[in-house]
């Protein structure tokens, strides 16, 4: 491919973040390129639940943005002609301390159109869902899930062939220069670009990465045929809320840490906390594990495989269903901030989200990002 003309934005990658920064490049009518090293985005914005989550995530950097990207998935998805497969979140609580975190939860202003639910409320709305010693619900409206390897080659699609994004597939970000990026395909002239490298922390402005103590998270998940019946929205247990910082943070999650410290060692060890989201055909995604080691990215352990079924298994109060699909998950993360928004040069900008919250806030990151660079 030959890249004769100049752009007024050149995005390296074509993840969530980078199709996010596209579309808001492109409402401003400029005329923008996006470059990709694979035929098509194959790492972390494809190999998760698509689940836009906005209850539960953290207050700080985290909830705002989660709700504003809900909004912008509603508007492009049917224009994108991607399906919205389910809607709201279901947070079975099966111990006291984890009812007593939701109540707490409850109280806040982040609750704001969710619903507390009793066991018995439940079940009404619910009866295929056994969950055994079930206390409480909550019941959040918020929530989208598509299907991520399905919605992301949709997006570009979409942007491509509606807002006359370019995109330059199989192409290698080799540098980036004063006003061009050298590829595998030759030189893209550009006034100004946005590198999204997700996790490859090697390629492009490595010692930025590295300073900033960006790391890699490794995950397992899994799909299941389907069980037979529909559920009520993406799924949750108590390992959730002390994952996700707008329950986590909250005093009552101390009793609740020390009790499943107690009780599911093993599972918190691996970072397990249990998600269960259904696809149009009925399957089933779990997952899924956190490891905090690159050593493990290309080996499943089948342990990992048997905690989560077990904690399904505990949540739903059904066996699970066979095994269709497991795979990988790989995302950035860092400590000490979920996103890293660097300027290298004055017209460039480094942004990857760093921590599981690419879907969840990615559009709302892809505006600021554009605000910042061309304001």
């Amino acid at each position: 491919m030959d890249f004769p003309e100049k752009f007024d934005l050149a995005i390296v990658g074509a993840g969530i973040l980078g199709l996010a920064c596209a579309l808001a490049a492109a409402r401003r009518k400029l005329k923008v390129v996006v470059i990709e090293r694979d035929d098509r985005a194959r790492k972390a914005s494809i190999r998760n639940f698509g689940f836009i989550t906005v209850t539960g995530q953290d207050r700080e950097g985290v909830w705002s943005r989660a709700r504003r990207s809900r909004d912008v998935w509603r508007e492009v998805a049917p224009l994108a002609g991607i399906p919205v497969l389910q809607t709201g979140q279901w947070v079975a609580a099966r111990r006291p301390e984890a009812a007593a975190v939701l109540e707490a939860f409850m109280q806040t202003d982040m609750a704001d159109g969710c619903e507390l639910l009793t066991a018995t409320e439940a079940r009404q709305r619910c009866p295929n869902l056994l969950t055994p010693g079930l206390q409480t619900v909550l019941w959040s409206p918020h929530e989208l899930r598509v299907e991520s390897r399905e919605a992301i080659p949709l997006l570009a699609d979409w942007l491509a062939r509606d807002h006359g994004v370019t995109f330059a597939w199989e192409t290698a970000a080799h540098s980036v220069g004063h006003g061009h990026i050298d590829t595998s395909r030759g030189p893209v002239l550009m006034d100004a670009a946005i590198v999204c490298p997700g996790d490859d922390l090697v390629s492009l402005y490595p010692e930025r990465l590295a300073r900033a103590g960006i790391g890699r998270c490794v995950l397992q998940m899994l799909r299941l045929e389907s069980p037979g019946f529909r559920l009520p929205g993406t799924v949750m247990s108590d390992l959730s809320l002390i994952r996700y910082g707008g329950f986590a943070s909250l005093p009552e999650a101390h009793l609740l840490r020390r009790r499943l410290e107690s009780e599911q060692s093993e599972l918190i060890g691996h970072g397990i906390h249990l998600i269960v989201a259904q696809s149009a055909d009925g399957s089933l995604l779990v997952g899924d594990s956190h490891h905090y080691d690159s050593a493990h990215e290309a080996f499943a352990a089948e342990r990992i495989y048997t905690l989560l079924l077990g904690e399904y298994a505990a949540v739903i109060g059904r066996p699970p269903p066979p095994v269709r699909e497991r795979w990988n998950g790989t995302y950035a993360v860092a400590n000490n901030r979920v996103v890293l928004l660097e300027g290298p040069a004055p017209n460039v900008r480094l942004v990857l989200v760093t921590s599981g919250v690419g879907a969840s806030t990615g559009f709302a990151i892809g505006e600021e990002v554009i605000a910042d660079l061309f304001n």
